[in-house]
């Protein structure tokens, strides 16, 4: 009987549903202010967290954060002075400011919507909209949208694209504190034209990926002693070792892969999907992840 006992025990334990391990997506989105622990970005920038974040104020005298319901004005301390820094320094091509899109979440991590990066406080989305005045209300920074600067075939710029917008982009570009910002890559083919021969050297840092053309995303290096933080390789000192991307890597993107197949081509074998970030637990992020959470 005892063994019976047992045995129904084992088969019902064994038959129980294994509890889902929750996202960590959905742990991090529920965050509402950042850790009080020292600032520390925490792992890559599509697969980390953040401790210590500050918020850039929802608005400044030449900024404002947009979209405030998502609660993503957070970021290292030194990507809300950058931020703050470049907004200064668009008084200077004739724009009263910026308009700030994303940075991160209290605490980083993974997001519930959007972005695959954005994770340790390092990444921020600039609008190519050049602000129009910088007194709006909560509600306005909802409704208004920013402008494409890249046509919808995606092979030029459109008549937003000005030259105040290289010119910000420059400014961003030549700050030691920057790793690399994206763009579209008809935005950087222009920018490739009308840049002076002899000062090129900063568009290395200016990378073609899909996805922008009504922001520029800035992202940051590592600060110096983030011990947690991981260099994303290569980095663009090496990438620059073969220029200033202005080649025949960045016509491919206006070229190849535009370009649909040929008739009658056989498509490519498809690959294991790759997991994206909103699918990731805890345990796919960096240990420390938990205590960030679980700070107060």
């Amino acid at each position: 009987m005892i063994r019976l006992l047992c045995l129904a025990l084992g088969l019902g334990l064994a038959a129980a549903p294994v509890q889902a391990e929750k996202l960590a997506n959905q742990l991090f989105g529920a965050m509402d202010r950042p850790s009080r622990q020292a600032p520390m970005p925490i792992g890559s920038y599509a697969k980390g967290c953040a401790a210590g974040l500050v918020e850039l104020p929802e608005t400044g005298p030449t900024w404002q954060a947009m979209r405030l319901s998502r609660h993503r004005n957070f970021g290292q301390p030194e990507m809300v002075q950058f931020l703050i820094d470049l907004s200064v320094a668009a008084t200077q091509i004739g724009w009263p400011g910026l308009y700030i899109g994303d940075i991160s979440q209290p605490r980083g991590g993974p997001m519930t919507s959007g972005h695959a990066s954005h994770q340790i406080g390092l990444d921020a989305d600039i609008w190519m909209l050049p602000p129009r005045r910088l007194n709006l209300t909560r509600a306005e920074r909802e409704e208004i949208s920013s402008i494409p600067v890249r046509s919808a075939d995606q092979r030029s710029v459109t008549t937003n694209w000005t030259p105040a917008h290289q010119a910000l982009m420059r400014a961003a570009a030549s700050d030691p504190r920057v790793d690399r910002i994206f763009v579209a890559a008809a935005v950087k083919i222009e920018m490739c034209k009308t840049a002076k021969r002899r000062d090129k050297a900063w568009l290395q840092k200016i990378r073609p990926v899909a996805g922008h053309d009504t922001h520029f995303h800035v992202r940051l290096k590592c600060p110096t002693g983030a011990t947690y933080c991981e260099t994303q390789t290569p980095t663009v000192a090496e990438l620059s070792k073969g220029g200033n991307g202005c080649d025949d890597t960045l016509m491919w993107w206006v070229t190849d892969y535009l370009n649909p197949p040929e008739p009658g081509t056989k498509p490519a074998e498809p690959e294991t999907p790759k997991r994206h970030p909103r699918q990731y637990t805890m345990a796919d992020l960096p240990n420390q992840c938990a205590s960030v959470l679980s700070a107060p």
